[in-house]
């Protein structure tokens, strides 16, 4: 008997929004103990975001890798595209918020996390058997890639904003080396973290576009390549803007949404019309 890939990622998918969901709702601890870290403290509320966090990975490989699938391929759309987004941007905020005790921001995170999950599961994508040549498999790898950082950009920009929220509010005040901290972390290390993600986002961004170009045989000027040539020119001004204007900020982080937004069209947006709305199998 086979079964198809979404038969196989079902249980998977399943465990992956229960455990996230958990992750959602458990209350934080209330040990006041700074000799005891958090991340222990934590154990369940960790626990549940490594079992999720797994999870999905398992369903995004049974997706991707069309596992159970008559013929050998991959299958793409805009939900698994978000799906790994989140998976990505989770990774990332394990990391950090274990070594630089980033602030609990876990709930929104673990809520959409296990919202992407769900709609993966319910609109799988269409099957692509051995399209978009060698190079394709490196061009999907960098532009999933790029969406994992510019997301982790966003999730320190939303910290920004919030920082730069307080300080309005004049609820911060340097600490005893003169550097403003928020939550815990000082903002300039924050904002350069930040800059740090975009940096590497454009970088992955603009593989992406060169290996479409070059290798890519359903290349052509569609809404995705125009979208994506569109968030590239505004990530590339918010760099130079950095660079040479030092943007920072409110100026700083509506760049940077203006070009995400402009980056989700491309591939989840135009996806979404043509899958879901036109029920048509656009190309990879």
């Amino acid at each position: 008997m086979i079964l198809s890939p979404t038969t196989l990622s079902f249980w998977p998918s399943v465990a992956a929004v229960v455990a996230y969901l958990l992750a959602a709702t458990l209350p934080p601890s209330t040990v006041s103990d700074e000799t005891v870290s958090k991340y222990k403290t934590d154990r369940g509320i960790w626990a549940a975001l490594c079992l999720g966090w797994l999870s999905q990975l398992i369903s995004i490989l049974v997706d991707a890798l069309a596992i159970g699938a008559p013929s050998m391929g991959a299958r793409f759309g805009f939900a698994p595209a978000l799906s790994v987004t989140t998976w990505l941007v989770l990774a990332v905020y394990a990391v950090e918020s274990h070594k630089l005790r980033l602030p609990h921001i876990r709930r929104a995170l673990a809520t959409l996390a296990a919202l992407t999950v769900g709609l993966a599961w319910i609109f799988p994508g269409q099957p692509h058997p051995l399209a978009g040549g060698q190079w394709a498999p490196l061009h999907w790898l960098t532009g999933f890639a790029s969406y994992g950082l510019f997301g982790a950009a966003l999730l320190h920009a939303a910290v920004l904003n919030q920082a730069e929220r307080q300080m309005r509010a004049k609820a911060l005040r340097p600490d005893a080396s003169g550097a403003v901290r928020t939550l815990g972390i000082p903002l300039l290390r924050l904002e350069s973290l930040t800059f740090r993600f975009v940096g590497a986002g454009f970088a992955m961004l603009t593989l992406t576009l060169i290996l479409g170009a070059l290798f890519s045989v359903t290349w052509h000027w569609d809404h995705k390549t125009v979208f994506s040539i569109l968030s590239w020119c505004v990530f590339a001004t918010l760099l130079i803007g950095r660079a040479r204007f030092g943007w920072r900020g409110r100026v700083a982080i509506r760049w940077l949404i203006a070009g995400s937004v402009l980056l989700l069209l491309a591939y989840v947006g135009s996806r979404f019309v043509m899958e879901v709305l036109l029920h048509r199998s656009p190309p990879v």
